[in-house]
């Protein structure tokens, strides 16, 4: 009788541990889905607030005044200022703006909210080479007296800084070589502005001013093919037009289907909104240091409907996605629009160049 009763105390404490046990699993399953609902919450959390940070951050810089800029820096701002200020003060402005805007350097983020965003990147590659063409055009020609005569320092090594990869995230971050760009820049400006100095000039000739718009007019003329691409077009090969014995390397078809993949057509109307930015600010840069040239040639008011042209580029866009209607369809298409503006300003660049050529 005892051997039995022992063996029922041994089960049913066999049979207490097992339910403890299941209820302590049971605990724990609540207690993980719990843990996951706020891990969940959580994931929500900062997808929302990155979405937000995103709308943010896609806000693009507001245009700037370049000669109030320059009143404000400039010593010599209630007199004429010294040649080449301008354009120098406004290629670091916009440069700092690139870096420094809200959001900061987003090209090469590699965390959200930079990691998803294309639309601003996109419009910083077009500012990036614009800056990158000016920085060359003040190395190569707007510093130099003669094709012979010695560089200076400090803008080629600005240059060689702004030609950094856009993309790169560290060892060495594109933010840190293009602010090395800006440090050389304010070197070269400080140098260009002290009396006792002069190992630094800025030449405000109509050769130098034309070399630097023929590469603006060969960036523009891209822009506008690749912008009026967006509904695509059939067009004759014109390469070897004009030559009669004018060879190329390989055989290519007499008519092309040309059409920006509808992946692109956005980041290519946000580039040239981004080089057509950078660009303005220059060209009014460009009309207060070779004004006096431009006076001679009676090309000022040339100059200004460049700018004008690209003034209309930064309007307001109020659809919330670029829309690539077909040329006369329902919908309105932004890259033809963007497209228009872009080739008049290019062909009064064109004459603008040709103007500057004369005697």
């Amino acid at each position: 009788m005892s051997f039995i009763n022992s063996l029922r105390e041994s089960l049913a404490s066999a049979r207490h541990g097992v339910v403890d046990r299941l209820d302590d699993f049971r605990a724990d399953i609540l207690d993980g889905g719990v843990g996951l609902k706020a891990l969940l919450l959580a994931l929500l959390l900062l997808i929302f607030l990155s979405g937000v940070m995103g709308v943010l951050w896609s806000s693009e810089p507001d245009t700037f005044s370049v000669r109030e800029s320059l009143a404000l820096e400039s010593a010599q701002a209630a007199d004429k200022p010294l040649t080449g200020v301008a354009t120098t003060k406004t290629l670091i402005q916009v440069a700092s703006l690139m870096l420094d805007k809200r959001g900061g350097f987003i090209s090469n983020d590699i965390a959200p909210p930079g990691v998803w965003m294309d639309n601003v990147p996109n419009w910083e590659y077009g500012t990036l080479i614009q800056i990158r063409d000016l920085s060359k055009a003040m190395r190569e020609a707007f510093s130099r007296s003669q094709s012979q005569s010695t560089e200076d320092t400090d803008l080629a090594l600005a240059e060689s800084r702004f030609n950094f990869d856009h993309d790169s995230w560290a060892v060495p971050a594109s933010e840190s070589e293009y602010r090395e760009g800006i440090k050389f820049l304010n070197g070269y400006l400080d140098r260009l502005t002290d009396a006792d100095l002069h190992n630094a000039q800025f030449y405000a000739r109509a050769d130098n001013l034309r070399y630097w718009l023929s590469t603006v007019e060969t960036r523009l003329g891209s822009l506008s093919q690749r912008l009026s691409a967006s509904v695509g077009q059939r067009r004759l090969n014109t390469d070897l037009a004009g030559e009669e014995r004018a060879t190329r390397s390989t055989a290519a078809p007499v008519e092309m289907l040309i059409k920006t993949p509808w992946s692109e057509i956005d980041d290519v109307f946000y580039e040239a909104r981004g080089s057509a930015w950078a660009l303005l600010h220059f060209l009014k840069a460009i009309e207060v240091d070779f004004a006096d040239t431009l006076a001679k040639k009676n090309a000022r008011v040339s100059l200004q409907q460049i700018i004008r042209e690209l003034e209309a580029t930064q309007e307001v866009v109020y659809s919330p996605m670029i829309l690539n209607g077909s040329g006369f369809g329902v919908l309105a298409n932004h890259s033809l629009v963007m497209a228009s503006y872009i080739s008049r300003a290019n062909a009064a660049i064109i004459d603008l160049r040709e103007l500057l050529s004369r005697g």
